[in-house]
C-alpha cells in the first residue's frame, strides 16, 4: 500500500485503484467462507471421538470383507473336499451314509420333539428369548466364533511344533 492510499483512506478517487464498497462486501464474505472453511477443517481435526468412529467403520468394514474372503474360502475348499472324498468312497458306503444320516435326523427330530413336550414353559421361553437375541447378534457371534476356532487352530498348530 503506498503513501497515497493510506492518506485517502475513507475517500474515493477515480480510478485510483481503490476498490468500491461492493467489491470490499464480496472481498469480506469470500474471507468469511474461507475463515468458515478452515475453522470447519480445525474442528474436524480436533475432533478425536469422530476420527475414532470413522476409523472405527472403516476398520469394522475391512474385517467384514475379510471375513466373508476367508469364508468363502473355506466353503470353496469344504466343497472340494466334500468332492473327493464322495468320489472315492465306494457305493455301499455311501448307502450306509445316508441310511444313518436319516436314522440320526429321525432321532434328533424325536428326541427334540420330546425335550420339548417335557420342558417346563418358562425354560421354553428363555430359550426362545436367547434364540431371537443370537438371530438378531447373528454377526458378531459368527465373529466369535471364528476368532475362537482361529485360536484354536493357532494353539493346536503350536503344540505340533513342540
Amino acid at each position: 500500500m503506498n503513501d497515497d492510499a493510506r492518506t485517502n483512506i475513507g475517500t474515493l478517487a477515480p480510478n485510483s485503484g481503490i476498490p468500491s464498497p461492493a467489491e470490499l462486501r464480496d472481498q469480506i464474505e469470500r474471507t468469511r467462507d474461507e475463515l468458515g472453511q478452515t475453522v470447519e477443517a480445525l474442528a474436524a481435526k480436533a475432533d478425536v471421538k469422530a476420527q475414532a468412529k470413522e476409523k472405527t467403520a472403516v476398520i469394522k468394514s475391512q474385517a467384514a470383507q475379510k471375513a466373508t474372503l476367508v469364508s468363502d474360502q473355506i466353503r470353496e475348499k469344504v466343497g472340494l473336499a466334500a468332492h473327493l472324498v464322495k468320489g472315492k468312497t465306494p457305493d455301499p458306503v455311501l448307502e450306509k451314509t445316508a441310511q444313518a444320516v436319516a436314522q440320526v435326523r429321525e432321532s434328533a427330530a424325536k428326541a427334540g420333539q420330546y425335550a420339548a413336550d417335557n420342558t417346563p414353559e418358562p425354560l421354553l421361553e428363555k430359550a426362545g428369548q436367547a434364540a431371537t437375541a443370537a438371530r438378531a447378534n447373528r454377526a458378531p457371534l459368527l465373529a466369535l466364533g471364528a476368532v475362537v476356532v482361529i485360536l484354536l487352530l493357532v494353539r493346536r498348530s503350536r503344540g505340533r511344533r513342540r
